[in-house]
């Protein structure tokens, strides 16, 4: 079987996978890992620097607007790659320089000095004249959230690849099963006929010694009997009922978009289905064949609980 995907191109997917991305800028580091595991809705841990505004509910809206199921654990790790020193020219230290420049060159004048002119670097240099700060500005407060919900969206996009890849696997083994659950039903339903002949018989024998009695009981209620006996041991409806949840599993390995849901109610019906036939069988082979299909059922169920 080739990878199972829906009409909409998006094949079945496993709620467990991880992804990791690391990126450099604007004088951060930092680390985005996306893990999850299974669980019965979309329950999702966050974990991002809280000092960065509007970080964590741009990135729960991201995982929101795409993930359906599934416990999911987002961990961003920001690191200053090192001090960086902020500059801006202070428009007021810039006018209070050149005016001390203009009064101590009017007071050279006056006595008779010449001074050097001066080149922009040594005004810049003095004091006042270029601020310096560590600090974040907002904008770039904005511009970093920016990029590092952009970084997030890279690691949901790889981590989404894994869990596909992982769906796949599990539509081929769930494939595999289905079949052998179909096949085990053809086999149940090849032994009941062959069973059926067997109750037949013994059933004749069993009419045949009370028509010996010296008492012949009521016809009435002896076909009353037999036919409850037939009903109590007759298994072509739950044989029927599993044929169609064969069909309806198919269905949902071809199926588009989360289907975990379904598969998991389907498992019970198909568990059901195989308590029952046990339960009627009265034949050791047959009784056989429903604990396979129990095994069988059980060994789905374990691969169900992880589709999306």
């Amino acid at each position: 079987m080739g990878k199972t995907t829906g009409p909409h191109g998006r094949s079945l997917m496993s709620m467990t996978g991880f992804a990791s991305v690391r990126g450099r800028e604007r004088g951060w580091t930092w680390t985005a890992d996306i893990r999850s595991v299974n669980g019965r809705g979309l329950e999702l841990r966050i974990r991002v620097p809280d000092w960065v505004d509007g970080l964590e509910p741009e990135i729960r809206k991201l995982l929101q607007a795409r993930l359906a199921r599934g416990n999911v654990t987002v961990n961003l790790r920001l690191a200053r790659e090192e001090t960086v020193a902020r500059t801006r020219l202070s428009p007021e230290g810039l006018t209070a320089a050149l005016a001390m420049l203009a009064d101590v060159r009017q007071a050279a004048e006056r006595v008779g000095v010449e001074l050097a002119p001066m080149s922009a670097a040594d005004i810049a240099q003095m004091r006042g004249v270029v601020e310096t700060s560590e600090g974040e500005a907002e904008d770039d407060i904005e511009a970093l959230k920016s990029v590092l919900v952009a970084s997030v969206a890279q690691c949901l996009d790889a981590f989404e690849g894994d869990r596909a890849r992982e769906g796949a696997a599990t539509a081929e083994v769930l494939s595999i099963q289905v079949g052998r659950v179909e096949a085990l039903a053809a086999d149940a339903r090849g032994m009941a006929g062959e069973r059926e002949a067997l109750l037949r018989s013994g059933l004749e024998k069993a009419l045949s010694r009370l028509l010996e009695q010296t008492e012949v009981p009521d016809e009435a209620r002896m076909m009353q009997e037999m036919a409850l006996i037939a009903l109590k041991t007759d298994v072509t409806e739950e044989l029927d009922r599993l044929a169609a949840h064969v069909a309806a599993a198919r269905a949902l390995l071809a199926e588009a978009g989360p289907v975990g849901r379904k598969f998991d109610f389907l498992m019970q019906e198909f568990n059901r289905e195989a308590n029952t036939l046990c339960s009627k069988s009265q034949s050791t082979p047959l009784t056989s064949i429903g604990l396979d299909l129990k095994a069988v059922i059980d060994q789905m169920r374990e691969q169900v609980q992880n589709i999306e």
